[in-house]
């Protein structure tokens, strides 16, 4: 198996796109390749089956939705209040969205998770530490609310994303905004709107 990582990160975004765009049955070997603009049989040089191909695609959507380490820190200064936390909700919808095939890629990934048990390990180890990593640094930045807060904000927001990459004429861009706002208040009582 191949070793150069420049290639084989290509090949994972490429594979990333096509998983977004033709959906789980549409991934194989000769799509990434033809995406990649790489030779025939190349994909196959680095991954040793399909399976191996797609826990590897889940690995790379991680990297590539990981925060910059400056991201964080700047995130964390300021207030520690709701409008803050609302500022950090809608700039994570934001980078979510800006990653549009990622996303639409995770939701193959997941769906494949239900009859892949390597695939569904994958998701759910990092779906939970995400989850924990979320919750411990809300605690202890001293951030409004407690773990269930960080919860329901996680369930409420990535359906939102769902329905704005997947369906958006549900919900119009212009009222994104408004809802994500909705949604902190809800679950993050305090003092309303200024008008």
């Amino acid at each position: 198996m191949r070793q150069n990582p420049a290639r084989r990160a290509a090949l994972l975004d490429a594979a990333i796109e096509v998983l977004a765009r033709e959906g789980a049955r549409g991934l194989t070997f000769r799509a990434v390749d033809t995406e990649a603009k790489v030779p025939n049989g190349t994909a196959s040089n680095y991954f040793t089956n399909r399976d191996d191909l797609l826990t590897q695609v889940g690995h790379r959507f991680y990297e590539r939705l990981a925060p910059e380490p400056g991201m964080l820190a700047a995130s964390m200064e300021g207030p520690r209040d709701r409008d803050h936390v609302t500022r950090l909700m809608h700039d994570l919808v934001e980078r979510i969205s800006d990653f549009r095939s990622g996303y639409l890629a995770l939701l193959e990934l997941r769906l494949e998770a239900t009859r892949r048990p390597e695939l569904r390990r994958l998701l759910t180890e990092r779906v939970r530490a995400d989850l924990d990593f979320n919750v411990d640094n809300h605690l202890r930045s001293g951030m409004p609310g407690d773990e269930t807060t960080v919860v329901l904000l996680y369930l409420a927001l990535n359906w939102l994303i769902v329905e704005r990459l997947t369906l958006p004429d549900v919900f119009p861009a212009d009222r994104i905004h408004t809802l994500v706002t909705d949604v902190v208040e809800r679950v993050l009582p305090g003092p309303g709107r200024p008008d």
